[in-house]
């Protein structure tokens, strides 16, 4: 998925904004790993679950990425279930780390 396939013309004012947010976030990646959860559980979420979620995405967007892709350990205030229903939605991308940077570089530690 490269983008909104999801009307948003049933959503209320709050989702309509946190999904199109969730797909112009500044990075690819996370475009994709927010605008597919949102896409998928938008109209689902709890108000509750709404704020913690707007709460996820103030996070900045390579601390994001570095915990979605395991190349940093999650902290302890992100080790929620809504996070790890976030963090599921990994698109079809190879993450760079430190390890695959290695690898495409013929180098090992």
């Amino acid at each position: 998925m490269t983008g909104l396939s999801r009307t948003s013309a049933d959503l209320d004012p709050r989702r309509r904004r946190i999904l199109y947010r969730c797909w112009h976030r500044g990075i690819r990646e996370m475009d994709l790993v927010f605008g597919s959860f949102a896409e998928a559980e938008i109209a689902q979420l709890s108000d509750e679950e709404l704020d913690e979620f707007e709460t996820i995405m103030g996070e900045d967007d390579h601390d994001l990425h570095a915990w979605i892709t395991g190349a940093m350990p999650l902290p302890e205030h992100r080790k929620t279930p809504l996070f790890a229903r976030v963090a599921a939605y990994r698109p079809d991308f190879d993450p760079v780390t430190k390890a695959s940077l290695e690898a495409r570089l013929g180098q090992t530690q």
